[in-house]
This record gives C-alpha cells, structure tokens and sequence, in this order.
C-alpha cells in the first residue's frame, strides 16, 4: 500500500529482458536506506517487490502482465522514475490510498504553465476507465497522488503545484508520453457493488413475472 508522495527519483540502470518479464535495476540512495529483500516498492506507480538491495539501488522482475500493462515496457536505461516506499502503519496518508496495480496507461496531452511555477496536466484516458474518475476526485499518474480538477470526456486535467513539479518526473514528460494510470480503488467497489444489486432487482422482478405476479 502506498500514499502516491513521492520520496525519491530514481534512474533505471537497466532492463534485461527474459524468458517472460524483465529484470529491473533501479540507482537510488534514499529509498534504499531501510529496503529489504522482498519488500513492496513503487516504480513509477508499479508496485514491484525488490529482490536484491545493494548500496547504490536495487533490482526488481516485472511479470509480462505488468510490462504490457504500464509504461515499465517502454522504460531506457537513463530514464527517470518515481520512487515510494510501502506506506508503516505509522507514516502519514498525505496522498490517497495507492495499490500501485495499474489499470492502464493515460496519454498525455499537455503540461502548461498557469504561473508561479504552477502547472496544468491534461492528459487522455482509455474509456473503459474514465468512469472511475470524478472531477475533485483521486488519481495516481506514474504513481503520484494528484487530484482531478477537471473532465471533458475522456480527458482529465490536474493542477501541479511547484513542489510536485519539481520532485517528481513530470518535467521530464511530454506530450505522447504514455502515464500509468490507477484509478480510486473505492470508485471500482461500489461500481461492483452496485452492479450486484442491479442484478439482484432485475432478477426478481423477472421471477416475480414468471410466477405470474
């Protein structure tokens, strides 16, 4: 479980593919510093589980699943990532409650400058997804915590204050650039939920009806 705060970027050293998935190799300092083999760890949203820590880093597989899923597939040697540890039950949820299971992946489609070093996000969604996004609600792209200010169909917009601009990879973005997507997981319970009892109505009334009521 994570928060979707971001505590450090991380650069990918390496990505070697195998017989099915990768290995991944991850350059870092600070997340590192209480890290332990088999521990959960946020790459760019992607909950991973680190199977080697060294000095400098740690290395991680990534299941075909998650490759065709994410952006990880498209990650270069070089390439910045956002990194999270798991959230103690005694830190704070300054973010939203993160999974780090990515539903898919956003476009995006523009990061302007609103002023004062603040930023608007636009960025394009799949449509099987866009109904789990509310307009003040919570997403995680590339695994940070952000707040949707705005919809207009398919598109999302968030704002990126300073902080959030400058400690995360998004300076690094640009328009095209595929985003990791979770929606609230909140949002997909109660749509299960509410589909259940939708079910449920529909069925009695069609065997009311068949009993001739």
């Amino acid at each position: 479980m994570f928060t979707g705060i971001i505590e450090e970027i991380g650069r990918a050293v390496s990505v070697e593919p195998g017989t099915a998935g990768a290995r991944l190799r991850i350059q870092c300092r600070r997340v590192i510093a209480d890290l332990q083999e088999g521990h959960s760890i946020s790459v760019s949203g992607v909950c991973l589980t680190a199977t080697a820590i060294g000095t400098d880093g740690f290395s991680a597989d990534v299941s075909p699943e998650t490759l065709s899923r994410s952006n990880l597939g498209a990650l270069r040697p070089g390439a910045r990532v956002n990194l999270e540890r798991a959230l103690s039950l005694a830190g704070r949820l300054g973010g939203h409650i993160v999974q780090g299971h990515i539903d898919g992946t956003a476009e995006l489609v523009s990061l302007e400058l609103l002023g004062d070093d603040n930023w608007w996000l636009t960025a394009r969604v799949p449509p099987e997804l866009s109904r789990y996004l509310v307009e003040k609600g919570s997403v995680a792209l590339d695994g940070i915590s952000l707040t949707v200010a705005a919809i207009e169909g398919d598109e999302l917009s968030a704002t990126i204050v300073p902080h959030t601009y400058h400690n995360t990879t998004l300076a690094d973005r640009r328009p095209g650039d595929r985003l990791n997507l979770e929606c609230d997981i909140l949002a997909k319970h109660v749509e299960k939920l509410l589909r259940r009892e939708e079910a449920r109505e529909r069925f009695t009334m069609d065997r009311l009806r068949d009993l001739g009521y």
